[in-house]
């Protein structure tokens, strides 16, 4: 289906609508800026018809774990003090679209403009459902038009999210259309590309790469490529602490950009990091039993990669058995290459001396976000300066890897800012 206009249109009408789309985009930015209060008050009003039930039939077909917190996490961000915390912590709090600067000199003074970028397209990815809306939503609160091509694997819950949104807020229709095309049709992406400003993709290195051969020269890429996070553990760490983490692995599946796919250990000693697995492994097993899967492809999934785990450990030579059970399993590595663990419960223990952060992770350095840092207090910022010097973008505790907080950077960039130019006007 394709949301246009404020309306639903079956797919086959995609071409016919792209054809007129250059006339109804200019007619819009012809007339004002859209107002940030008019979204943020109809975003607002969105989360607080989550928060009553609005969505839950179709969080409810998702079939998907965890669905209580997701829509709890959903419900926060949409709340009005998170959104203006979030415009306040991004473009900062004395934030003026329109001021004077006065240069040195008694040099002739510029009147600046902050200004929308124009139209964004939005090229989502398919790993988290509702990200595309969420998207859209940035956009929007920093007055753009919105041009989004939804994922294949979308089911359906973004256009009732933003059918919803526009039911709260028609003029809001001018700024939003909703694309179904499926990524093989190249020549209508193309389309979408040409009539925008700016190009905000989501995905793999892929997706990324097709996006930079069609953009046209000049159009602004925005791109939220897929990243690597892990837990960093220095020292004896308390019970509580690992037991959050475990909760954390199972909790995502190891899904999220945020979530641990390698435990580092602060240690050149590979029988430290055997005798971590046996300590962590009740935890980690505890852990995924209260979060078993509930739908057939998530346990169809966990069963074929814990079998896998298997098969790579006869492989081995058997020389390191993983701690496994049908439900999750630890995977101790010898080395200490950060890469994507097989997930679903399924993580890799490896170690790495504080002295090698740097070397070891700069390798992977287009990839780095989250680091958990478990670690003593004496020792907590020489090794956040060490991190932070290897390219990791967000330090949190490993308990809370991915827990969202209004007003972070994305990939250590402010989304917001990406979304808006700065027009000097001479006086």
């Amino acid at each position: 289906m394709i949301l246009a206009n404020g309306k639903r249109y079956e797919s086959a009408m995609q071409d016919e609508l792209l054809a007129g789309l250059e006339e109804k985009l200019n007619a819009t930015l012809a007339g004002p800026c859209l107002e940030p209060e008019t979204v943020i008050a109809a975003i607002d009003r969105l989360g607080q018809q989550a928060a009553e039930g609005a969505f839950d039939r179709e969080l409810a077909a998702l079939q998907i774990d965890g669905a209580v917190q997701y829509k709890e996490m959903a419900v926060r961000l949409l709340r009005r003090d998170h959104l203006e915390f979030k415009l306040r912590t991004e473009l900062g709090a004395d934030f003026r679209p329109d001021r004077i600067t006065e240069p040195p000199e008694g040099l002739r003074p510029l009147r600046v403009l902050a200004r929308p970028l124009g139209v964004l397209l939005h090229i989502a990815a398919g790993n988290a459902d509702g990200l595309p809306a969420f998207s859209v939503a940035e956009g929007l609160a920093t007055g753009n038009i919105n041009i989004l091509k939804l994922p294949q694997a979308d089911n359906g819950l973004t256009l009732t999210i933003l059918e919803a949104l526009l039911e709260i807020e028609p003029r809001l229709a001018d700024y939003l259309y909703v694309f179904d095309t499926p990524s093989s049709d190249v020549g209508a992406i193309q389309k979408m590309a040409a009539l925008s400003d700016g190009i905000v993709v989501w995905g793999g290195e892929t997706a990324v790469a097709a996006v930079r051969r069609f953009a046209h020269p000049g159009t602004r890429l925005i791109e939220w490529g897929h990243r690597l996070s892990f837990a960093y553990l220095s020292g004896e760490r308390p019970r509580a602490e690992l037991e959050a983490l475990a909760r954390h692995i199972v909790a995502t599946k190891q899904l999220l950009c945020s979530s641990c796919q390698v435990i580092y250990l602060d240690t050149a000693d590979f029988g430290a990091v055997q005798a971590f697995c046996d300590r962590f492994w009740p935890m980690l097993e505890q852990a995924a039993r209260a979060h078993r899967p509930s739908t057939i492809g998530a346990v169809a999934e966990l069963s074929l990669r814990t079998y896998t785990d298997r098969l790579e450990a006869i492989l081995d030579g058997g020389r390191v058995k993983p701690w496994s059970s049908p439900l999750c399993s630890l995977i101790p590595k010898e080395d200490s290459k950060l890469e994507l663990s097989p997930m679903f419960g399924n993580v890799l223990v490896k170690p790495l001396p504080r002295a090698q952060i740097i070397p070891v992770l700069r390798q992977a350095k287009p990839y780095l976000q989250t680091a958990g840092l478990g670690c003593e207090p004496d020792c907590r910022q020489a090794l956040i300066d060490l991190l932070v010097r290897a390219g990791v973008t967000r330090i949190s505790y490993p308990g809370s890897m991915s827990e969202g907080i209004p007003g972070e950077a994305h990939d250590g960039v402010y989304p917001l800012r990406q979304y808006l130019r700065m027009v000097d006007v001479e006086i």
